[in-house]
């Protein structure tokens, strides 16, 4: 009797732990082109790794419209099976845990690109999601995002807001504070940005500083979507000098039955200080085209080229080895999501 007792005990415990375990999912993207690329007057043909990733992400649910929830992503190289992302390390393109209910939801850890990134260059980045040789050649990715505090407010009438804080530590002095306020109303999209911080991405230097104010569109016009960002960025480095740089990006879509055809152009002023020109401009322009076998797997094409002057040496996720000369790349590829 005893026993029965306990084993129905046992069962009534473990049933409820299992209903209170957070649901987990496990997600990721592989995604590879070969492709014929050409730094200046050299030409090789390359199997490139465009952002693969896999990734878990869970809920649970608190109770009282409370929950709690996470999520880890690791970037590899889909080619050679190796780790990507160089200093950001094993689950570095993000590792955060977060609580969430009416007032909104905090995080806290690694954020990957900070708010001000995917509310102007990924957002309307459409036809590789802003990966590989023919990603933004152009957004200088300012701020820190390890070590962050975020909050992401409720909607408001078709706004949210994004607030983060990464905190300083180890050898960096400065904070990187980030602003995002999105709005969704019908076919129009609008954001506006701005980041203070340290300048680079993964590993800033002590004393630099980074202020980026950023605007962004996009409209859907039945099967034509339409997007724009403007960004302005300013740099101090610690030795008095004062640099600024303009940049823009313009991005068209057209959906026909499973077929996509796409086209943006982007642009980088001059970097200038102290009445001089640092860095020249640059340009870049995109043509692809994208066939949706379904809702997660498609091929696609597209022809990308960046063109560098005097010393510029911009070049997506890949730069030109002299300054002033062009990168391009044709490319033919597959991405499947899971």
């Amino acid at each position: 009797m005893k026993r029965s007792l306990f084993l129905a005990a046992l069962a009534t415990l473990t049933s409820g732990a299992a209903l209170a375990q957070s649901s987990v999912t496990v997600y990721g993207r592989l995604n590879e082109s070969v492709e014929r690329q050409k730094d200046g007057d050299t030409s090789i043909t390359a199997l490139q790794n465009n952002a693969s990733r896999i990734g878990f992400k869970g809920t649970e649910d608190l109770g009282g419209g409370l929950k709690a929830s996470f999520l880890i992503e690791h970037g590899f190289n889909a080619d050679t099976g190796a780790a990507s992302g160089g200093a950001a390390g094993f689950w570095g393109r993000e590792s955060w845990v977060a609580l969430s209910g009416n007032f909104g939801r905090v995080r806290l850890g690694n954020m990957g690109p900070t708010a001000a990134y995917f509310a102007t260059a990924d957002y309307i980045s459409m036809h590789n999601h802003d990966t590989g040789t023919s990603s933004d050649a152009f957004y200088l990715y300012p701020g820190n995002t390890k070590n962050m505090i975020a909050y992401n407010s409720p909607n408001f009438g078709g706004v949210t807001i994004d607030a983060q804080l990464g905190l300083a530590e180890n050898t960096q002095t400065r904070k990187t504070y980030v602003l995002a306020a999105n709005y969704v109303g019908g076919p129009l999209h609008l954001g506006a940005t701005y980041v203070a911080a340290p300048t680079g991405a993964f590993a800033p230097p002590a004393n630099d500083k980074a202020t980026e104010f950023g605007l962004r569109a996009l409209y859907e016009m039945g099967p034509f979507t339409v997007g724009a960002y403007y960004v302005n960025n300013k740099f101090e480095d610690g030795l008095g000098n004062n640099l600024k740089r303009n940049a823009y990006r313009l991005s068209g879509m057209y959906a026909m039955g499973a077929s996509e055809f796409h086209v943006n152009f982007g642009a980088a002023g001059a970097m200038k200080g102290n009445g001089a020109t640092v860095v020249d401009k640059a340009n870049q322009f995109t043509l692809g085209y994208n066939y949706n076998l379904s809702k997660r797997t498609k091929v696609y094409g597209f022809y990308t080229q960046v063109n560098n002057k005097g010393d510029a040496v911009t070049g997506g996720d890949y730069y030109v080895s002299t300054p002033g000369t062009k990168f391009s790349s044709f490319a033919v590829g597959v991405r499947h999501n899971f």
